[in-house]
């Protein structure tokens, strides 16, 4: 994917979206295209999390905090490594962090992660083009169902559209990198080859500004 006659990718891709939609699965899938690597949100090492699925409004803080500061040592290992040698791809965005608070916590909690937020030095690098991929709550639902994480068992619908909704209005805004928003709704990126391959070359002819993807339905 990256000879003298193809375009070089993005040095640093972000892929963003709410829970089942699929950013792992590209994460990866796009780090062995480019043979690169992958910087991956660890959310099976929270201990507060399956908690925090059963019951949101007693366990949102703990949750919240310790995703906080798993993701900035995240980035701080980033920051110290090179950059720009090799391409790396994350299957998440660290300014969605704070996204995450508002829709969680109540105003008591928040003020507190406010201050632990503002305490650290989050230096993230700005990625080089930013992917969002948007699905269907109904598409949510059943590939949370498919995928079958014990700790993912008690999500709701109402709480992941309040999520797609928080994503949406972020992303209505956002203009820190390219971003790439992706209509993920039907795409398999394991086993549809066609529409894989077309999302690729899209993301190679990315300069600037923001951009779609919605594959037609004889690629998918």
């Amino acid at each position: 994917m990256t000879s003298s006659k193809t375009p070089l990718p993005p040095q640093f891709i972000a892929i963003e979206g709410a829970i089942g939609v699929g950013k792992t699965t590209l994460a990866k899938r796009l780090a062995e295209t480019f043979h690169c690597d992958t910087l991956l949100e660890k959310a099976e090492e929270n201990p507060f999390l399956e908690r925090f699925y059963q019951d949101r409004a007693r366990n949102s803080l703990p949750t919240q905090l310790f995703f906080l500061l798993q993701r900035s040592q995240q980035i701080q290992e980033l920051r110290q490594s090179d950059i720009f040698q090799p391409v790396k791809v994350a299957d998440f965005l660290i300014d969605k962090d704070p996204l995450f608070a508002e829709v969680t916590l109540d105003d008591d909690e928040l003020a507190i992660y406010q201050q632990v937020y503002n305490q650290l030095t989050i230096d993230a690098p700005k990625p080089d083009l930013v992917i969002y991929l948007q699905a269907s709550i109904n598409t949510l639902m059943r590939r949370i169902k498919y995928r079958g994480i014990h700790a993912e068992r008690t999500i709701d619908s109402h709480y992941l559209e309040t999520l797609s909704e928080a994503y949406t209005r972020f992303f209505h805004f956002y203009d820190d990198s390219p971003l790439l928003i992706v209509n993920a709704n039907e795409i398999d990126w394991v086993n549809k080859q066609k529409s894989y391959n077309q999302l690729v070359n899209y993301i190679l002819s990315i300069k600037q500004g923001r951009h779609y993807f919605n594959p037609t339905s004889t690629l998918l």
